[in-house]
């Protein structure tokens, strides 16, 4: 994949989280380092996550926790993204949930009812739910052959925790999706409308914003079907033949986010030597903040 200016050109980032950010409670390389200088320089960015379960203030909090700068602004979930596009479509709907706290909250906090009457429900709305039951599977397939919509948080078969890959959402859809031989709408990535949803927050032009995932299926399918560059890291679930396999291939793939970090900044390469920052005016050199960086934390190349 090529680097250099085509890349620095990029003026905004969208991370995935599981598998970039962090893998179950363990914060992965060159994550809070990039994530600061990028604040430092004025390159916004935001954090885009399929996890539906916990609400963007957590998140935030739990970013912060792991010396990632991060505000509720600073994330959107698959949750608020789903509960958006069902508030224009259906204000007041009727929701049966088969999801935990993010997607709930968020599904009342843009004016619609939850409900657990499959005979009321307007729409059902499966994300993740570590706590699922046959009850309630029941009771979405029930009201999906009714006539409700059915709408899932995102597609995501399994993701990454530290002991390994565990069902995900995608799961509990499939089961859904068997039992009533109705497909999910999806709104979560890789569907254009969180990315839209993204896009309108961070401001930037889909051919200057890059998002960062570790799925082919998901961050790269639905970054390309954006209009975004896509960058791909190796430290979730996709494999480096995976992203070479892909067509189109994602623009660049590194090992983590420290390779990422040194190629945007221009630093540790002869070559990239002196380069400016993005988003500073005065180039790192003239720039007390960048040129101290840069001494501080690279040998120059």
């Amino acid at each position: 994949m090529s680097e250099g200016r085509g890349l620095r050109d990029l003026r905004g980032f969208i991370f995935d989280m599981d598998g970039v950010i962090y893998r179950g409670n363990l914060v992965l390389p060159g994550a809070p380092g990039f994530v600061k200088q990028l604040r430092r320089v004025g390159v916004p960015y935001l954090f885009l996550t399929n996890n539906s379960t916990t609400p963007a203030g957590q998140v935030a909090e739990r970013l912060v926790g792991m010396g990632i700068e991060a505000t509720a602004h600073d994330v959107i979930t698959s949750a608020e993204a789903t509960a958006a596009v069902l508030a224009a479509e259906m204000p007041g709907g009727r929701a049966l949930v088969v999801g935990e706290a993010g997607i709930r909250e968020a599904l009342v906090d843009a004016g619609l009812t939850l409900t657990d009457d499959h005979r009321d429900a307007d729409v059902v709305v499966v994300g993740m739910d570590r706590q699922c039951t046959y009850a309630r599977l029941r009771a979405a397939a029930l009201a999906i052959r009714r006539g409700a919509q059915f709408v899932a948080t995102n597609p995501d078969r399994s993701f990454p925790a530290e002991e390994g890959l565990v069902p995900g959402a995608g799961a509990l859809v499939g089961a859904v999706e068997i039992a009533t031989d109705v497909p999910a709408r999806v709104i979560g990535k890789p569907a254009l409308e969180i990315f839209r949803y993204a896009l309108r927050r961070l401001g930037t032009a889909p051919a200057q914003t890059a998002v960062v995932g570790d799925r082919p299926e998901t961050d790269v399918q639905g970054g390309q079907r954006a209009g975004l560059r896509t960058i791909a890291v190796l430290t979730g679930v996709g494999t480096a033949e995976e992203f070479a396999a892909w067509q189109p291939p994602p623009d660049w793939v590194f090992g983590d986010l420290v390779g990422l970090y040194r190629a945007y900044f221009g630093i540790g390469a002869k070559a990239a030597r002196g380069a400016d920052f993005p988003g500073c005016q005065a180039g790192w050199k003239a720039c007390p903040t960048c040129h101290s960086y840069h001494n501080a934390y690279f040998d120059g190349g």
